[in-house]
């Protein structure tokens, strides 16, 4: 007896596109869109200074020093965590006075945010930031 064996079917083009790997790259896609829309979104109110009309008056600038071990001290002299509202207090009454703020670089980073959090308590707007030099060898 003899068994029919069909013949081998010669490779023919496919008359559709394969869409599954489209739609993966699709989806991908928006999980990148999805993901990267808050980190656009995400904003910081700053009021930049404007410059002032007339001559420049000179300022009194204030040093606000955070130490390695929490201690806060302005313009050289010690200050207590419950005098320090009433001393910005008055820098912040004196229309010639700014702020600058420098914090040593072992300081932890709680008592920063506490003292920058009595500083906006206080209404001081004139502030600026001393940053630490880089070491060069």
């Amino acid at each position: 007896m003899r068994r029919f064996v069909p013949a081998a079917r010669e490779p023919q083009m496919f008359a559709e596109m394969n869409t599954t790997p489209l739609i993966d790259v699709m989806l991908v896609l928006l999980v990148m869109v999805i993901i990267t829309i808050p980190i656009m979104n995400h904003e910081v109110p700053v009021e930049l200074p404007q410059p002032a009309p007339g001559p420049i008056e000179l300022r009194v600038t204030h040093r606000l020093e955070i130490a390695a071990n929490g201690a806060v001290s302005l313009d050289g002299r010690p200050v207590a965590d419950a005098a320090l509202p009433a001393r910005l207090a008055a820098i912040r009454d004196d229309p010639n006075a700014e702020l600058t703020v420098r914090t040593d670089e072992a300081a932890r980073y709680d008592r920063f945010a506490q003292t920058m959090a009595a500083i906006r308590r206080a209404g001081i707007t004139r502030l600026g930031f001393v940053g630490h030099r880089a070491m060069l060898d």
